[in-house]
């Protein structure tokens, strides 16, 4: 264990006492970036302990890992005892089924809806399209210079999705609202400099409202929005993703697509329990709560109402937002930012 140790931050918490079962005693969860990020790393620790501890498992958190090679660190886990390890990163997709077949240990992974396999392999790739859809439908509502952008850290299946979602809650609100779309690279998700500079450049093109998604790179994104203004003079505001920085906002935070996991986390454990694991994917949705859109100090009161309206027509039915996973479904939605 030496290695992950100097490697990674490594902790071990013990959940709340309870009959532990026999065949899963321990649960693992790895993530790329420290789970402080108020993001993607945070809400999967914290979803991760919350789980373990309604299930009455301990677990360990290694945090940190970076977006490379794991098999060593996820071999170590599996010899350390874990029963389960959630690859809490897109770049761990490949890795992790190669090492639940090496040990034994399943392992769930995202952005591979089509690697399950019985016992071994889970996926979890999360869609916040609903949230995003409603936050779509904020931004229309709020823009004054008619103008949103969509800056992303990369297009994996979960940001695209909720990019689509986004543009198309847009759409559905004001059809002239214009949308910019920009991609700050391949798989940028920790470039802080890079989202600065990309959102820079989306406010330059008129974009008074940023949703942005980027893991570290958010930073950046809201940095260049609290230092630039509007090109009607107004402030921009920015829309962020998965986590809540409300904590940390100076004004500028509009709203957030929260994402809560612990649903998905519990039921992966309860799966593997009862010999079910690798035999579905799992998802969040607006009707139990596990996406949510945040309220700021910023948002238009009328505005919020008339979206936490919209909200229980998507819950009931009367509006239908299906999910889109492929860059090119985005594209078609906007216009790309030069």
């Amino acid at each position: 264990m030496k290695n992950l140790l100097m490697s990674a931050a490594l902790s071990v918490v013990l959940a709340t006492p309870a009959a532990l079962a026999a065949d899963v005693d321990t649960i693992a969860v790895l993530t790329p970036e420290q789970g402080s990020d108020f993001g993607w790393n945070q809400q999967g620790v914290e979803a991760a302990k919350a789980a373990a501890a309604a299930t009455g498992v301990e677990i360990i958190v290694a945090e940190g890992l970076g977006y490379g090679d794991v098999r060593a660190p996820m071999r170590e886990l599996a010899a350390d005892g874990a029963d389960l390890m959630i690859a809490h990163a897109s770049g761990y997709n490949t890795a992790g089924p190669e090492i639940a077949k090496e040990t034994g240990v399943p392992v769930a992974i995202v952005d591979s809806p089509d690697a399950l396999e019985k016992g071994l392999v889970a996926d979890y790739t999360l869609s916040g399209h609903e949230g995003a859809y409603l936050a779509g439908r904020l931004a229309a509502k709020m823009t004054s210079t008619g103008t949103v952008g969509i800056v992303v850290s990369g297009e994996p299946p979960s940001w695209n999705s909720q990019s689509a979602g986004f543009a198309e809650g847009v759409r559905a609100e004001n059809p002239e609202v214009k949308i910019l779309y920009s991609v700050i690279g391949p798989a940028a998700y920790s470039d802080a400099a890079g989202g600065n500079r990309v959102t820079t450049s989306v406010i330059a093109a008129g974009a008074d409202i940023i949703f942005g998604q980027g893991n570290g790179s958010s930073f950046g994104m809201i940095q260049a929005v609290e230092s630039n203004k509007a090109t009607d003079g107004s402030d921009v505001l920015f829309i962020d993703v998965i986590g809540d920085k409300s904590e940390l906002d100076k004004g500028h935070l509009l709203a957030s697509v929260l994402w809560d996991m612990t649903p998905v986390y519990t039921a992966m454990i309860e799966d593997l329990k009862a010999d079910k694991f690798g035999t579905r994917g799992y998802a969040i949705s607006l009707a139990d709560d596990s996406v949510r859109l945040i309220k700021t100090p910023q948002v238009d009161e009328a505005a919020w109402n008339e979206v936490m309206k919209l909200r229980e027509q998507i819950i009931s039915g009367d509006i239908k937002v299906e999910p889109k996973f492929e860059a090119e479904e985005v594209r078609a939605l906007v216009t790309l930012a030069e």
